[in-house]
């Protein structure tokens, strides 16, 4: 069975993502870690928390990491998620407790204990990763691949004209992931919208189905839904980070993808946060690392419907 650790900034469209993993009976789910992001690390912390404890299938244990940034003061996206990340609805009381350490020591410790085994899910910022890239990177060059819901893909960007959120609140930790020489496999912004987004009729079938876990995944996404009611006048949720589970579960759902170069911005405000992404693998200017060989596996088309149509069957199941 397939191990992953899942790295989560918990906010709402997290908690869909983290649910499709705990109830899948293809993947071993060794440990959720948590990062700031979303939300400030003790409420992604709570977040995942009580999602593992709604969600009637798989209980792996929580840590918690880091806190901030590597060099950036914290963003979040309460204005979108709640002020607690998870709908304002008062959903997060959760009984379980985190366990003792670091969530960078505990992802060093599975890697070595499991080498070319690990897979690694970032729907969130990647601190974590980077911290354990600089801590340990031989250990890390053991993991068999990342997953990471981040980049704009080849879009705009939702945080900033260029920058998708993800990678904006850390660029620097993204940089350090991307360079590390571990196969990546992305999964960008772009790629997440349209016929993947939950409708009304979506959410009135999860609702009906009086499941626990359907039921906090649409109450959880409340703050979401009014978000893109303000923001647009559609009535929807998107899930990127469920998107990016979905590709993590289900390869058939990945229609087109391709080795790219990945060049993550860092120092212009203008453009911080911005992956430049060159599907032809190669680039005019060096990333000033010495190389522009491929370094990432970008999704540039899914098949929205299944993958809608089995993560609704997988939430009522």
């Amino acid at each position: 069975m397939r191990k992953l650790i899942i790295d989560t900034d918990t906010g709402s469209d997290d908690a869909v993502a983290l649910i499709m993993a705990l109830k899948s009976a293809e993947v071993d789910v060794l440990a959720v870690t948590t990062v700031c992001g979303n939300v400030p690390l003790e409420l992604a912390t709570k977040n995942a928390l009580m999602t593992v404890e709604v969600t009637n299938a798989q209980k792996p244990p929580v840590y918690a990491g880091a806190a901030k940034p590597l060099m950036r003061d914290l963003v979040t996206a309460v204005h979108v998620h709640g002020e607690d990340g998870m709908g304002d609805d008062h959903l997060i009381h959760p009984t379980l407790k985190p366990e003792y350490g670091h969530a960078v020591d505990l992802m060093l410790d599975l890697v070595e204990k499991n080498p070319e085994e690990i897979e690694i899910v970032t729907i969130g910022p990647v601190t974590n990763i980077a911290l354990a890239i600089l801590k340990a990177p031989e250990t890390m060059k053991k993991v068999k691949r990342i997953y990471s819901m981040g980049t704009a893909g080849f879009g705009p960007g939702n945080t900033t004209p260029v920058a998708e959120f993800n990678v904006y609140v850390d660029a620097e930790a993204y940089r350090i992931m991307m360079n590390s020489g571990i196969p990546v496999r992305i999964i960008g912004f772009d790629v997440c919208l349209g016929e993947a987004a939950w409708n009304r009729d979506d959410m009135e079938l999860l609702l009906a189905s009086q499941k626990e876990e359907a039921v906090f995944a649409v109450r959880c996404n409340r703050s979401l839904l009014e978000y893109n009611l303000q923001a647009s006048g559609g009535y929807f949720v998107d899930l990127p980070d469920a998107v990016a589970m979905g590709v993590v579960l289900w390869e058939d759902i990945v229609l087109e993808d391709k080795l790219c170069y990945c060049n993550v911005c860092t120092t212009e405000e203008v453009t911080y946060g911005q992956v430049v992404i060159n599907d032809g693998g190669k680039s005019a200017i060096s990333d000033g690392f010495g190389t522009n060989l491929p370094n990432a596996t970008v999704c540039k088309k899914i098949d929205n419907q299944l993958f809608k149509r089995r993560l609704l069957e997988l939430l009522v199941r």
